[in-house]
Parts: structure tokens; C-alpha cells; sequence
């Protein structure tokens, strides 16, 4: 049903409404009555981002203003707990299904996929009022540098939807334009150590510490200039004393405004525990509403712009090496942003186009150079271990099965313009990966790599298009490329030609893309099963060559079965971004429906409700007016 539907569907429902219908309290039936009607018009044409406003950042049972160590029950009903085989780090609840934490809880291929508990208090004994739910989707921010801790924020998407109770709720997330200045009262909870190297002793209850929010320029004096970034909110005394520690990763730091209290920070780092002149250092939730919101594109967390009275003192702090504050900066990081140097581009960048492919018909042959310009060999102490593709200017689409045992991106590195593993390559450039973000789907999971730099795009070095649900006809002409030992153990890229075939009723068409039988060895892992549709190169499958976890299946009918790129959207939107678009003859769009109308509207909603919203205003308007006459 569109929204403009329900608001109609909600019109004709409140005037069949019946008074004795209405359960709550507290105020005269027929007022109810009235002002039910209007506030379920009203959260239905209002956009999705706020669904959550009336609920977050309002725990029934927390009447905390000041002191207190061990949180009494029901206090922190956003609070949750991470698992493996035991707690690791906290997180926070921002709807029915989606938690918020650190980047660096979840960077670990051995905690991507954790047991999340909500509505616990302690983790020794029993928790009456708790549920546990899986994760079935983690989500690293794209920017997450694990070396400066820039970025530190993921998103974890639950396997099924939780019931708000007084345990549980979710809380408030800071908007965009939020204002937190040094010495804002702030409370930041987990089951953390009680101090360096101190864990907290049975029965491990969760615990609650007040903080006050140091300015970032005052931070940066402290960590050393540059250390801490606009992305970044600090919290602590001074003096030491208070402060979060290892265990309380990935968990709140919030500030009530009003009623509500609101997620200004996650715990990210610091030096030591409660030392010095070293608060505590949290990701600042306010510069991802963009972001989440892109994500979360339904039932969207309740965003609440926190707003800081009087003067930000943290503008008079100067030190050796920090900029001077500019007239009309951002007092809210007190830092002001560096400009990233100016870059020309002849124009807009556009995928699957290949200059010196004219490839139609083949067979098992050796590549030209330039052939395949998005194809990456992904290498680790200097010797190639997967296949990959340039998928947009800085990312690189991999196979989730190249990092099992080695997910740190800094041992890694991608090469773009290569034909050969072991000879000249005159137009290849080397380039260092600064994240690597694994799906986590129920079937053989991608891999997105994050570039330091993004390449010059040439001839030899272009990006492929993404398969966004495009139809791959029976019959299409395909192509598979990898490296391989040839003659006298040369490693030359090569490609294989295959076609689209009728996957039959075994599985799924919108999951899985079928093509006749061809032989993959180890160095194909992580490559692309490409084809070209109206002049331009889409990726279909990414190659998985392992026997575990296979990215595809040969069936007794000599049907190769793989799976569809198009599976990983979601992911891929939320890594990669608004997928490229084609060389513009090309009749087919491929951009990503969900990323771009995110990028459009962050929380006024899709230019496709501004139509009916502004109708059902006008109408809701008059139906008011009747109402409360």
C-alpha cells in the first residue's frame, strides 16, 4: 500500500472509529479520539526517519540524574551485549531490528557474526527480562580506518524483530546538525574492565559512568593534533577516574535532552582507562545520519537534533599545531575540517566500458592487455591470492573466502592494469587498502575492498558494472578471467567463454545465474563471471573455487549454478554507494535505486511522496479543523 493510500486508508478508519476502542489513559475519551486520528495521519505522511521519535530515548524505568555504579535494572533498555563464546563489546539498540556499535568490534572475521543479547543486566546470572537474537548482516562504514580509528561505527542487522517491553527500546540517535559542547553531562554504560586490566567481578552487572564531554580542540591538545577527527566526540575528567574500558567497545555514550535521552558517542578508544588528561574517545553518531539513514531505509531510528546552551568554551583552546578557529566553523567539533585538495575529472565516471575489448567469440586464450581493464590481483606479502574487480572508483569486489585467515587490510594490497604475475607490466599501479568489508549472508559471501587512492582511470583501468537485478537472457555470452600457470609456470591472466543457461525450477532466478560447464583453478577465486548487455560489461557472480562454501554447483545436467551479484544489494549499496551507471547509449540503468533516493533525501523524504504528502497535508488540514471544532 503507497503512503498515500494509508493516509486515505486512515481517514476513512477514523471516522468508523469506535470510543471505547481507545486503551489509554489519562485524558477524556473523545479528545483521544480526536488526537489519535490526527497523530496516525500524521506518522503515516510524516517520512519514515521519524517512525522511531516516539519511542527512543525513553527508558521507563531510569530515573538517573546523578551518581550511581552498577545501573539499576531497566535503566538502559537500548543497552545490548555482543557474544561469541562470551560478551566482547556493547552495543545499542535504534529500532526493532538494526544495533549500532564500533567498527572494530565487528572488523574480526572470528565476531562478525555475534549473538546479541537486549534487555540484559548481568552476565553471570540469570536475566528474566532478556532475548537474544543473530546477526544476519553487519555493515562496517566504508571509511572505518582501523589504524586512526576514523570511522569507527557498524550497523547489525538482527535476524528478526524484537518487542519493545520496559528492558527494551531503542534509543535516540544525535541529528545532524546536533551541538555537544565541552562539559555536556553524558552517561556512558557496558561490562567493561573496572580499570586497566581490572575486570569487573561477579555477577558482571551493567555498569553506568558520567562523563563530561571535552571540546575537540581541547582533545586534540591532549592526543596530539591531528589525532582526533571531526568524526570523533571525547568524553572524561581530566583528572582521570571515570571513564569506559576495554569491553565497553561499541557501546553508548548518551545525554538526556528534555525527556529524551539521545547517542552522542560510541566507545571507540583512549589511552589506558580513566588516565589523565586522556577521556575517552567515541565516534560522533551525528555525522552519520546520512549514512544510517541510507541503510535503514524503513522504520527508520528516531533522529533528535541535541542542541548545547550558552558558549562553547572549547573555541578559546589553543595549542602548538592547532589551527586557529575560522569565523562561522563548526562548534561542534571545534576542529575545523580539512579541504581535501581540488581534483579535475574529464567527466562523469561511467562502468563497463572497455576500449580495447572487442572480444565476441573465443575460448580458453590469454588476455590482452586492456581486455579487462576492472580486473584487480589482490595480493599479500607480494604474491598474488584472488581475483577481483574495480566496481567504482576507490572499491574493489572480492570474494568474502580470500580473507578467512587474513582480514587485516594493511597486509594487503590491489593491483589494477596487470596482465602478468611475473613479467612487465607497463600499466599497472599499485594501491594500498585501507578496509575490507565481508557480507554475511546464508550463502558464499563478497568482499569489498576500500582503496587508499583512487586509480587513474585509463584504457587498461576501468570499472565494470554491478548486476542491480539486471535479466541475463538464456543464450547471453559470458565471460570468465583469472590468473592461472600457463607455459613454464607464467601467470597470465586469462579468460574462459561460457553462456547463460536455463536454471530450471532447482533454484532460484532471482538468486542464482546458471551457465554451461567450465573448469576454475585457485587464482580464479574472487574474479568475475562477466557478460555484456547493450554495450556494457555487468559483473553477474563473483568466482569462488574452494570446495567449501562454494559460490556455485555443477549439476548432473552440466549446469553450472552460481550466485547472483544482485543477492548482495543491500550490502553492496551500503559499501560501495550509488552503483555507476553505464556509458549513457546503453539502455540498461543500473543505479542503485535505494542508495540514490538516500542520497536525495536524508530525512524529508523521496521526491515521490512529495506529491500525495502535500495533498494529504492539505486534506489532513481540513480534517483537523472538523475534528477539534
Amino acid at each position: 500500500m503507497s503512503q498515500a493510500e494509508r493516509g486515505v486508508f486512515v481517514l476513512e478508519g477514523c471516522r468508523l472509529f469506535k470510543a471505547q476502542q481507545i486503551r489509554i489513559s489519562r485524558f477524556p475519551v473523545m479528545t483521544l479520539y480526536k488526537v489519535t486520528c490526527v497523530a496516525a495521519l500524521l506518522t503515516l505522511l510524516t517520512p519514515e526517519s521519524h517512525s522511531q521519535i516516539n519511542v527512543c530515548g525513553q527508558p521507563p524505568l531510569n530515573p538517573r540524574i546523578v551518581g550511581g555504579q552498577v545501573a539499576p535494572l531497566g535503566s538502559w533498555p537500548w543497552q545490548v551485549s555482543l557474544h561469541t563464546s562470551a560478551h566482547f563489546c556493547g552495543g545499542s539498540l535504534i529500532n526493532n531490528q538494526w544495533v549500532l556499535t564500533a567498527a572494530h568490534c565487528v572488523s574480526s572475521i572470528n565476531t562478525r557474526n555475534p549473538t546479541v543479547f537486549l534487555g540484559r543486566q548481568s552476565q553471570q546470572q540469570p536475566n528474566s527480562n532478556e532475548v537474544s537474537r543473530e546477526v544476519t548482516l553487519t555493515i562496517i562504514h566504508p571509511n572505518y580506518n582501523p589504524r586512526t580509528s576514523d570511522n569507527d561505527i557498524a550497523l547489525l542487522r538482527l535476524n528478526s524483530a524484537v518487542t519493545f517491553t520496559n528492558f527494551i527500546r531503542p534509543v535516540c540517535l544525535a541529528a545532524s546538525n546536533s551541538t555537544f559542547f565541552n562539559g555536556t553531562d553524558s552517561w556512558v554504560t557496558g561490562w567493561g574492565n573496572i580499570g586497566s586490566g581490572v575486570p569487573l567481578p561477579f555477577p558482571q552487572s551493567l555498569m553506568e559512568v558520567e562523563v563530561p564531554v571535552v571540546g575537540n580542540r581541547q582533545c586534540n591538545c591532549l592526543y596530539g593534533v591531528g589525532t582526533i577527527t571531526d568524526n570523533m566526540i571525547c568524553a572524561g575528567l581530566l583528572a582521570g577516574g571515570r571513564d569506559s574500558c576495554q569491553g565497553d567497545s561499541g557501546g553508548p555514550m548518551v545525554s538526556k535532552q528534555g525527556s529524551v535521552w539521545v547517542q552522542s558517542g560510541i566507545v571507540s578508544f583512549g589511552v589506558g582507562c580513566a588516565e589523565p588528561n586522556f577521556p575517552g574517545v567515541y565516534a560522533r553518531v551525528s555525522q552519520y545520519q546520512s549514512w544510517i539513514s541510507s541503510i535503514i531505509t524503513t522504520n527508520q531510528p528516531g533522529f533528535v537534533t541535541f542542541t548545547s546552551s550558552g558558549t562553547d568554551g572549547d573555541l578559546n583552546v589553543s595549542c602548538t599545531g592547532l589551527p586557529p578557529v575560522t569565523t562561522g566553523g563548526n562548534s561542534t567539533t571545534s576542529t575545523p575540517p580539512v579541504t581535501p585538495p581540488a581534483t579535475s575529472a574529464p567527466g562523469p565516471v561511467v562502468c563497463g566500458q572497455a576500449p580495447l575489448n572487442s572480444r565476441i567469440l573465443g575460448g580458453n586464450s590469454v588476455a590482452s592487455a586492456g581486455e579487462w581493464p576492472w580486473m584487480a590481483s589482490l595480493q599479500k606479502n607480494g604474491n598474488h591470492m584472488c581475483g577481483g574487480t574495480l566496481v567504482s572508483e576507490d572499491t574493489v569486489l572480492s570474494s568474502a573466502n580470500c580473507f578467512s585467515s587474513s582480514p587485516n587490510a594493511s597486509e594487503w594490497t590491489v593491483i589494477l592494469g596487470r596482465l602478468t604475475q611475473n613479467g612487465s607490466n607497463p600499466f599497472e599501479v599499485v594501491l594500498n587498502v585501507t578496509n575490507i568489508t565481508l557480507s554475511t549472508l546464508n550463502v558464499s559471501n563478497v568482499a569489498v575492498l576500500h582503496l587508499e587512492t583512487k586509480p587513474t582511470l585509463t584504457n587498461y583501468i576501468q570499472p565494470i558494472c554491478l548486476d542491480n537485478g539486471v535479466a541475463f537472457g538464456v543464450g547471453t555470452t559470458c565471460w570468465v578471467a583469472g590468473w592461472r600457470s600457463r607455459l613454464a609456470g607464467t601467470v597470465l591472466l586469462q579468460e574462459l567463454q561460457t553462456s547463460v543457461m536455463d536454471c530450471g525450477n532447482a533454484s532460484s532466478s532471482s538468486d542464482s545465474i546458471c551457465s554451461g560447464v567450465f573448469t576454475l583453478e585457485p587464482g580464479d577465486t574472487g574474479g568475475p563471471l562477466m557478460c555484456k548487455l547493450n554495450g556494457s560489461w555487468f559483473q553477474a557472480a563473483v568466482l569462488l573455487t574452494t570446495n567449501s562454501n562454494s559460490s556455485f554447483e555443477t549439476r548432473e545436467d552440466g549446469v553450472m549454478v552460481f550466485t547472483k551479484l544482485s543477492t548482495f544489494r543491500d550490502f553492496l549499496a551500503a559499501t560501495v554507494g550509488v552503483f555507476l551507471s553505464p556509458f549513457a547509449d546503453s539502455t540498461t540503468n543500473t543505479t542503485n535505486t535505494t542508495a540514490t533516493t538516500a542520497a536525495m533525501t536524508t530525512s524529508g523524504g523521496s521526491p515521490s511522496q512529495s506529491a500525495p504528502f502535500l495533498f494529504l497535508s492539505f486534506l489532513l488540514l481540513l480534517f483537523s479543523r472538523h475534528l477539534f471544532s
